[in-house]
């Protein structure tokens, strides 16, 4: 460490073989095998090369590849709960199991429209009112707001108070909307 390496006479010097077998009693097959492991110590040198050229010749269609794999593993990393649930899938939770809708938008738009089961809790008061409104901790629980921004930070707020099938509606009461189901005014 710390020093220059000089290069003997069987080894390479810029580029250009340095032989003198006969002066150093070697003969011309042992240098060889010297210059060959002094080349290539760990012997992988074609396979590395065979590697780096199918990666430049095939770059586009590894980054296709790369991409589309990214693409699939977007929704799974995402998780469930970051989606939503659709309109449909909303209104079966309601008639099969029950499950209770939170209304996490203020008193005015509230009053405004919102589904016909809901009850309205808004979001800033969510975490001390939920548990006096919902007693039941297993039922589905379904948040919903008016775009879908709100009820996701409420997922996130009833989950920390115990409520584990909390969901919301994906896209909000405008998802509703547009899926042409009824809306009550109070």
């Amino acid at each position: 460490p710390g020093r220059f390496a000089v290069a003997n006479e069987n080894e390479f010097v810029h580029g250009g073989l340095v032989k003198s077998g006969a002066k150093t009693g070697q003969s011309g097959h042992e240098t060889a095998s010297i210059l060959k492991c002094r080349a290539n110590p760990s012997g992988t040198n074609k396979e590395q090369t065979r590697f780096m050229k199918f990666i430049i010749d095939n770059w586009m269609l590894i980054s296709i590849a790369l991409a589309s794999g990214g693409l699939l593993l977007w929704p799974v990393l995402q998780g469930a709960s970051a989606t939503g649930l659709d309109p449909a899938s909303v209104v079966q939770l309601i008639n099969r199991e029950k499950a209770v809708v939170i209304d996490v938008c203020e008193a005015n738009e509230f009053s405004a429209g919102h589904l016909g089961a809901a009850k309205n809790i808004p979001l800033g008061e969510l975490e001390t009112r939920l548990a006096g409104m919902v007693k039941n901790k297993t039922l589905p629980l379904i948040l919903v707001c008016q775009s879908g921004a709100r009820s996701g930070r409420a997922v996130a707020i009833a989950k920390k108070l115990g409520y584990e099938k909390a969901q919301s509606l994906a896209g909000g009461l405008g998802a509703w909307r547009n899926a042409n189901l009824p809306i009550e005014k109070s």
